[in-house]
C-alpha cells in the first residue's frame, strides 16, 4: 500500500479531506440557514407593518363599498316607491272619472291599485307605508261605490219589458195564427209544442252582456255579492213581470172565477195556455241564458237568484191553473181542463231544464203538482160526467118503461 503521508495510508487522507469538506459544507449551510431564517423574519415583520398600514384602508374601502350598496338599496326603493305613487295618482284620476267612459280601463285601474296595497303590506318598513294604505283603500271604496252604481244602471237601462208583438214573433208560424183565437186554443189541443221552434227574444243586447259580466265580477271579487244579487233580481224580476203583465197575465181567486161568465172564462183560459207556452219557451229560457252569461265563471249563486227573478211571475202563472182545477166541477169544464193538462204535460221537460238546480225544485214540484191537480180535476169531472150519463139513462130508462105500461093499459 502506498503511503502519502508519514504514517498514514492514501485512502484515509482522502476520507479525512472529504469530512473535513463536508463539514465546512455543512457550516455554511446551517449560516445559510440562519440568515435565510433571519430574512424571513425580516420579510415578515415588513409584511404585518404593510398589513398595519393598509388595515385602514380596507376598513374604508369595506365602509365606502357598505355605503355604495346602501345608496343603492336605497335608490333602488325609492325607485319603487315613486312608480307606486305614480301607478297611484294615474289610477285616482281614471277612478274620479268612473267606468262609464271606459270599463276596461277602470277596471285595470282598480287591480292595480290592489297590486300598490299589496307592495306597501309586503314592505312594512317603508315609512310612507300608512298614508299610502289610506288613501288607495280609500280610492278602492270609492270605486267599489261607482261599480256598484254603474251596474244598477245598466241593469235599469236594459231592464224594460218586451212588447207582446215582439213574444208573439217568437212563437211558430202555426202559434202566430191562432194566437188571437181563444176558442180554438180552448177547443184544439196542441200536438206539436216539442217539435216546434220557438226562438229566444234579445231580453239585453248582446254588447252590454260582456259589460254586465265583467262588472259582476269585479263586484263579487270586492266582496259586494249581495249587492249584485240584490240589483240583478230586482231589476230583471221586474222587467219579467211587467212582460207578462202586458200580456194579460193577471192573478184571480176562486172567488173571480166563479163570478165569471163561462164565455169570458174559457176566453182567459186559451189565453193562459197561450200564456205558459210564451213564458216556459221564450221568456224563461232567455231569462236562464242571459243569467248563465253573466254569472259565467263566476262564485255566485246563479240557481237561487235566477228563481228568485222568476218566482213571483211563474207563481201568478200556475196559480190560475191550479184555481181552475181546484173550482167547482162543471161538465162543460172538461174540455179546457184537458187542454190545460196537456199544456202543462208537455212544458214539464221545459220547466225541468229551465228550472234545474236544488235550489229551483219548489218551482219544479210546483208546475209538476199543477199538472197533477189538472189531471185529477179532468179524471173526476169525467166521472162525475159518466155518472151524469148513467142517471139520465136511467131516468129515460124509467119513463119509457112508465110510456109502455102506460100505452098497454
Amino acid at each position: 500500500m502506498e503511503h502519502t503521508g508519514p504514517g498514514m495510508p492514501e485512502g484515509i487522507e482522502e476520507l479525512s479531506r472529504q469530512a473535513s469538506a463536508l463539514r465546512d459544507a455543512l457550516e455554511r449551510s446551517e449560516e445559510n440557514t440562519q440568515s435565510m431564517v433571519a430574512a424571513i423574519g425580516s420579510f415578515d415583520l415588513r409584511v404585518s407593518a404593510i398589513e398595519a398600514s393598509i388595515r385602514p384602508v380596507q376598513v374604508r374601502t369595506q365602509a365606502i363599498t357598505m355605503a355604495h350598496e346602501n345608496i343603492d338599496r336605497t335608490i333602488e326603493n325609492a325607485e319603487a316607491i315613486l312608480a307606486q305613487f305614480d301607478i297611484v295618482r294615474r289610477a285616482e284620476a281614471v277612478i274620479l272619472r268612473g267606468p262609464r267612459e271606459k270599463l276596461g280601463t277602470f277596471l285595470e285601474a282598480v287591480d292595480l291599485l290592489k297590486g300598490v296595497v299589496h307592495f306597501f303590506s309586503s314592505n312594512k318598513n317603508f315609512k310612507c307605508r300608512e298614508g299610502v294604505l289610506n288613501q288607495v283603500n280609500s280610492l278602492l271604496t270609492n270605486s267599489a261605490l261607482k261599480i256598484e252604481e254603474e251596474f244598477r244602471q245598466l241593469m235599469d237601462t236594459y231592464s224594460k219589458p218586451i212588447e207582446p208583438d215582439r213574444l208573439f214573433n217568437c212563437l211558430p208560424k202555426h202559434q202566430l195564427a191562432s194566437k188571437g183565437d181563444s176558442e180554438a186554443v180552448g177547443e184544439q189541443p196542441s200536438k206539436s209544442f216539442e217539435t216546434a221552434m220557438y226562438r229566444n227574444p234579445t231580453i239585453i243586447p248582446s254588447g252590454i252582456l260582456p259589460l254586465l259580466h265583467d262588472i259582476a265580477r269585479q263586484l263579487v271579487q270586492d266582496g259586494n255579492q249581495q249587492s249584485c244579487y240584490r240589483i240583478y233580481r230586482d231589476a230583471r224580476g221586474s222587467a219579467l213581470e211587467l212582460s207578462l203583465r202586458k200580456l194579460g197575465i193577471e192573478k184571480l181567486s176562486k172567488g173571480d172565477i166563479q163570478r165569471m161568465q163561462w164565455a169570458a172564462l174559457k176566453v182567459d183560459i186559451g189565453n193562459w195556455t197561450h200564456l205558459m207556452q210564451i213564458a216556459v219557451k221564450v221568456l224563461l229560457p232567455g231569462e236562464r241564458k242571459n243569467c248563465d252569461q253573466i254569472f259565467d265563471g263566476i262564485t255566485f249563486n246563479k240557481d237561487q237568484c235566477f228563481v228568485e227573478l222568476a218566482g213571483s211571475s211563474v207563481t201568478t202563472l200556475l196559480s190560475f191553473g191550479d184555481t181552475i182545477a181546484k173550482s167547482e166541477r162543471s161538465h162543460g169544464n172538461l174540455s179546457v181542463l184537458l187542454e190545460m193538462y196537456g199544456v202543462m204535460h208537455e212544458l214539464q221537460s221545459e220547466v225541468e231544464v229551465v228550472f234545474q238546480g236544488k235550489f229551483c225544485s219548489e218551482m219544479r214540484d210546483a208546475a209538476l203538482n199543477l199538472t197533477k191537480s189538472l189531471a185529477q180535476a179532468a179524471q173526476e169531472t169525467l166521472v162525475d160526467f159518466e155518472e151524469a150519463v148513467e142517471r139520465i139513462v136511467q131516468r129515460l130508462s124509467c119513463r119509457m118503461e112508465l110510456s109502455i105500461l102506460l100505452q098497454s093499459k
